[in-house]
């Protein structure tokens, strides 16, 4: 029909649709796009028609032409749809995949944080969302195809503190794995929903292990460490079966310790090792190694004091085997660990009576009387250190009062008739002695102990007598220098008598 300004406008319109719509993007043409170019279509065809109707044909050849090009024209835009819905199908699944890629750099930046897992989780958990949307909204897309292997990948991520064999990193990574089936759900993640708890039951053992008899990981971890943990979760696992036989070494290695140089770091492992076991799950092989555990922890208790007394950590090995006699009253060596412990005491103030252990029997042969009398009206502690160890109490004096001068109370202390001293006696064997005196009462710390040394001789009766001088400090046996105020209490001097 020779319309070449309406067909330029036919034209035009197709060009602005394949501008709109190429490239395909997944969402495809827009959709006002659409309803315009459609407009346009409807106009054309009936202003044609009309046109048509109204145009006279010169040569009869050309309806036929005009017949093929209008089914040309049917096929084209009809092959084109086709076409483009398969270039928006792609361009589909590469927006999917890219979703995916980056899901994917997400999980490798966590693996690279320096803070360990506990700054990657949230990285971690974005990743798996991910993951998940893909699979559940698009599930057969190329994408989705391609995400179990990225869980494998993920898992294996997640978990390589247990490949590089850092068991105690490993535990919170494959303890978090061991629980994603119950927010991914298993079916999701088919043999991966099993698989941390082979891992998570070695890493609990080895930390567990490794960690045994200290103060490192598996006390961070809740409800009695791993190794409590293990025995919890995986009680029929391979590595809860081996928990017991480790142990049991480990107590007898320590045991070995406690006969060396050493034995208080034994000791001390000993005691950690022991809290572990009380912490194990009830019915587990942790009730028999309780009681292992229990008995080196006493046996290590005495050694360790012993240990301090000779190492003239005086102080420690009187707290230490005073509480192992507390607690364990029945153990053979409790009366002995008292012994040491008035001894370390003494020490304490006067290192003399530290250069050997007290001896454990009272010699034979004459023993002299000692008779001690308080007038002071605090309770008074006297201890003694030789041939023999001991330590006496005597009670307040009911009517005692200070004395105003140490000369006051020299020519009057323990000898009024009218009161009642308490008093109290011993038998001691002749020879050379280590004594501390001291407060027994709640007042005693502002008062600085006093200790001395004494010979007891035979053929002599001894007695001595403590008092408090005001404004005076603790002077002890016998005659020593008084330091600085505190209100004391003043022994008389030992006064042998044939």
């Amino acid at each position: 029909m020779q319309r070449w300004p309406q067909a330029a406008l036919c034209w035009v319109a197709t060009g602005w649709l394949l501008v709109a719509a190429l490239p395909a993007e997944p969402d495809g043409v827009p959709e006002g796009a659409v309803w315009a170019y459609g407009l346009v279509l409807v106009v054309a065809a009936a202003h044609g028609a009309w046109l048509g109707r109204r145009t006279r044909l010169t040569l009869p050849w050309r309806s036929t032409v005009a017949a093929g090009l209008g089914l040309v024209l049917l096929v084209v835009p009809a092959g084109g749809a086709v076409g483009y819905e398969a270039a928006r199908e792609e361009a589909y699944q590469q927006m999917l995949l890219d979703r995916l890629e980056k899901t994917d750099r997400l999980v490798t930046a966590a693996s690279q944080r320096d803070g360990g897992f506990a700054e990657a989780k949230d990285d971690y958990e974005r990743a798996l969302k991910g993951y998940r949307a893909l699979g559940d909204d698009h599930p057969g897309s190329r994408a989705a195809k391609r995400v179990p292997d990225r869980l494998d990948r993920f898992y294996d991520t997640v978990a390589a503190p247990y490949r590089e064999k850092e068991y105690c990193e490993a535990l919170e990574p494959l303890r978090y794995l061991w629980k994603l089936p119950d927010t991914m759900g298993k079916q999701r993640l088919g043999s991966l929903a099993a698989w941390p708890e082979e891992p998570l039951a070695t890493s609990l053992y080895e930390c567990g292990i490794a960690n045994l008899g200290s103060d490192a990981v598996t006390q961070a971890e809740a409800d009695g460490g791993a190794l409590a943990a293990l025995l919890r979760d995986f009680a029929d696992s391979e590595p809860a079966a081996k928990v017991g036989p480790a142990v049991s070494a480990e107590i007898a290695n320590q045991s070995k310790k406690l006969k060396g140089n050493d034995p208080c770091p034994a000791n001390k492992e000993l005691q950690a090792i022991s809290q572990t076991m009380d912490d194990l799950p009830e019915g587990s092989p942790g009730d028999g190694l309780r009681t292992d555990a229990a008995g080196a922890v006493e046996s290590g208790a005495y050694a360790c004091g012993v240990d301090e007394f000779e190492d003239d950590k005086f102080g420690a090995a009187a707290e230490t085997l005073s509480a192992f006699a507390d607690e364990y009253g029945d153990n053979k060596n409790a009366k002995r660990a008292r012994q040491i412990a008035i001894a370390a005491e003494i020490a304490e103030e006067r290192p003399e009576a530290g250069k050997k252990l007290p001896p454990s029997r009272s010699p034979g042969g004459a023993k002299m009387p000692l008779e001690i009398s308080n007038d002071a009206p605090t309770a008074v502690e006297f201890l003694y250190t030789g041939p023999v160890t001991g330590r006496i109490t005597l009670a307040a004096c009911d009517g005692c009062t200070e004395y105003s001068s140490e000369s006051e109370a020299r020519g009057a202390a323990c000898k009024n008739s009218s009161i009642s001293y308490p008093t109290d006696s011993l038998n001691l064997p002749v020879g050379e002695y280590h004594t501390l005196i001291k407060y027994a009462g709640e007042d005693a710390e502002d008062v600085t102990n006093e200790a001395d040394g004494m010979s007891i001789e035979p053929g002599y009766t001894y007695t001595n007598c403590t008092y408090v001088v005001s404004g005076s400090s603790y002077p002890g046996l016998p005659d020593l220098p008084l330091p600085d105020p505190i209100e004391p209490i003043e022994p008389l001097p030992l006064e042998p008598r044939v």
